[in-house]
């Protein structure tokens, strides 16, 4: 199944894109797509619906689509996790992941206006697969107990302004939490529809010209191994977001640094989990 949310920013109504093609309303379910519904095996839940026939239609046309998880937690993420990115950006591969957080409030839409903070020299772009937690997961025994408590997975475009993130500071959420600088969506892909999260292929343009091209099987560190690692840390909730690093193609790698300005247009894609599309606007 394919979780969504539909409607303006704070009104998103929540529905599911069944394997026959139509939206289906939720509502009479749940009244969002977060935190309790997710802890309650709310996908179950929609599934035993959908099997039942039960839901109202819903007509997608004209409504604007959501981040597919309400007011995320938390949202975790992983650097330098494709060696050809970490080779581009001249760090060393990491022997442990590089984890740091990002404001959950930096969640928009996947094609929500995104914002060039005030003044920003090098807002960069970033494919990446983002896990979406679905059971409550501390000290896991290992990575084997991970696709127990993954609900599903989204496109995530992990924007980062790397000027703040790189010389402003010696941390790096600076450079992350600016406003706007997490589109996810459009879709939660239920666990179910990804048979391997380590074989999708991960694609970014901008203005039409190819930047990244990759595959999660390139993967420093798997979805599993994340998983496992950051339960050893934290807590992790349901409805919290895992970016899991993206491949090689950022502007920061670029000889030119072709940086974003107002008025780009970013498009990227994941393999079986929708595609986004975002133009940049002056904050």
């Amino acid at each position: 199944m394919k979780l969504l949310r539909l409607g303006a920013p704070g009104s998103e109504r929540p529905a599911v894109l069944a394997d026959d093609g139509r939206t289906y309303d939720l509502t009479a379910l749940t009244h969002d797509i977060d935190r309790p519904f997710l802890a309650a095996d709310g996908v179950d839940r929609v599934r035993t619906a959908l099997r039942a026939g039960t839901l109202p239609a819903l007509d997608p046309e004209g409504l604007r689509v959501g981040a597919p998880v309400a007011r995320p937690g938390k949202v975790v993420c992983v650097g330098l996790n494709y060696r050809d990115h970490a080779a581009e950006t001249g760090a060393p591969v990491p022997e442990r992941p590089v984890v740091f957080m990002k404001d959950p409030g930096t969640v928009v839409g996947p094609y929500d206006t995104v914002l060039v903070p005030r003044g920003s020299e090098k807002t960069d772009w970033e494919v990446e697969l983002a896990v979406v937690i679905g059971r409550r997961a501390r000290y896991l025994d290992g990575p084997g107990d991970a696709a127990g408590v993954v609900a599903g997975y989204a496109v995530s475009n992990d924007v980062s302004e790397r000027a703040f993130q790189l010389e402003l500071s010696p941390q790096w959420d600076l450079g992350k939490s600016c406003e706007t600088f997490n589109p996810l969506g459009p879709w939660l892909v239920t666990a179910d529809e990804v048979p391997d999260a380590q074989a999708l292929g991960l694609r970014l343009s901008v203005n039409g010209v190819l930047r990244q091209s990759g595959t999660t099987k390139d993967m420093i560190f798997s979805v599993a191994h994340i998983v496992w690692y950051l339960s050893q840390y934290m807590v992790l909730e349901p409805g919290d977001i895992i970016n899991t690093g993206t491949p090689a193609g950022v502007a920061l790698g670029l000889p030119d640094t072709p940086y974003l300005r107002a008025g780009d247009t970013v498009e990227l894609e994941i393999d079986g989990l929708g595609s986004q599309r975002q133009t940049f606007k002056d904050a």
